[in-house]
């Protein structure tokens, strides 16, 4: 008997199995380091740069199969890869479990990183994509709406897991969770491979985009370079702030209590973000909301630079960069989908991601020892200024595209 229309691969079942994959995804394999890395440091006994440098040498490594994983995407369908990519997700984390030194730890690091692209948002996008043709961008917000809980759940669960068991006991339940959940969703659930890709000039499978909206040449090459480099300096801050900001916000002269109430605002502020977006941005451009949601993030920043140490403005700081996040997100899938066409969307995002992941390396590093020599404030500048580079960006490609 044929499978109801729900469960069908690439139906609707599509958005929810995807969005419980992406939580679990970054929340093992992103969020959970930032608890676990201490107890990794203390375990190992060298100094916290080892362990952070160890996950940068994973970024940096991972971000370089990137465009592989894209043209994968492209040639076999996102079940596949994704399918394989959690099995390898869970590996990876067993093995980062079984680290015993330097060696095996970044070894295991280089692993997790890089199957990553092959379980995160960019394989996520098109998976949408060649599901739901150049009509994905509903498909794309509901997705980030409901990965957005990924830090909000995994970063208290991890907490609340070391109290039962160490960091490697941890690492082996969430492989287990890769394998057991992850895997199964992604197999069942994702669009096979496109037996029939979409051409530039063919009609997509619901509402047919015309040719022109995509564009061709130069043209195509300068949007993808301003797009890579605002994607880039977007993925440097919220890195940083990712694994430092609070540290940041208590060198502002806030408690760590308070810090830690004010950190917790960035995921449910992301999710409101996202949700106005999918509510009221239907006839907004993605390229508008890019660059508008961008401007949300060096302002934020701002505020913080200029009242910090007041608990409210630290809050209102927490909101305005938590909804330039939700948005960034969004933006990341969006953009391309509107500029460039689903054609070839696996290695367009791919290559798009590459110097964005080598950047959001190094910016864990970078920023602890901006922190360290230079203090709060020089730090800070340098978030605003890479933020509103970022934002600059994406204007002048709204405006180059309306043109």
């Amino acid at each position: 008997m044929a499978s109801p229309r729900y469960l069908r691969p690439g139906g609707p079942s599509l958005i929810p199995a995807l969005g419980i994959t992406q939580v679990f995804g970054y929340g093992t394999l992103y969020y959970a380091f930032t608890v676990l890395a201490p107890r990794i440091t203390a375990e190992f006994g060298w100094a916290p740069e080892w362990t952070f440098g160890g996950f940068a040498i994973g970024l940096l490594l991972g971000g370089a199969v990137a465009p592989v994983t894209g043209s994968l995407v492209d040639r076999y369908g996102t079940r596949l890869v994704m399918t394989i990519g959690s099995g390898l997700a869970g590996l990876s984390l067993f093995a980062l479990a079984e680290a015993r030194g330097i060696v095996s730890y970044i070894l295991a690091m280089v692993a997790l990183q890089a199957v990553t692209t092959a379980v995160f948002y960019d394989a996520a996008f098109a998976a949408l994509t060649q599901a739901r043709g150049g009509q994905a961008r509903r498909a794309i917000s509901q997705l980030t709406l409901i990965g957005g809980f990924a830090s909000t759940l995994f970063w208290p669960l991890t907490s609340s897991l070391l109290a039962l068991l160490d960091w490697r006991g941890v690492y082996r339940l969430y492989g287990l969770a890769q394998i057991l959940v992850c895997l199964p969703l992604h197999l069942f659930f994702l669009p096979g491979r496109v037996k029939r890709p979409v051409t530039a000039g063919a009609p997509v499978p619901t509402q047919p985009e015309p040719k022109a909206t995509y564009l061709t040449g130069d043209a195509r090459r300068r949007a993808f370079l301003l797009l890579a480099l605002a994607f880039s300096l977007q993925g440097f801050v919220v890195s940083a702030m990712a694994v430092h900001m609070l540290a940041l916000l208590q060198g502002f002269g806030l408690s760590a209590a308070v810090a830690v109430g004010i950190g917790a605002m960035l995921g449910p502020s992301q999710v409101a973000g996202r949700l106005a977006e999918m509510l009221f941005g239907r006839g907004v451009s993605p390229v508008t909301t890019a660059w508008v949601s961008a401007w949300l993030m060096p302002i934020g920043l701002l505020l913080l630079l200029i009242g910090g140490s007041l608990s409210i403005v630290a809050g209102l700081f927490a909101i305005a960069f938590g909804i330039s996040m939700g948005l960034s997100s969004i933006v990341r899938g969006t953009v391309p989908l509107q500029l460039f066409g689903p054609v070839g969307f696996g290695a367009t995002m791919g290559k798009l991601s590459a110097p964005g992941l080598v950047i959001k390396a190094a910016a864990p590093l970078v920023f602890a020892v901006s922190l360290e020599r230079g203090g709060v404030l020089p730090s800070t500048l340098l978030l605003i200024a890479f933020s509103a580079f970022a934002a600059g960006a994406l204007m002048l490609l709204a405006r180059r595209h309306s043109a």
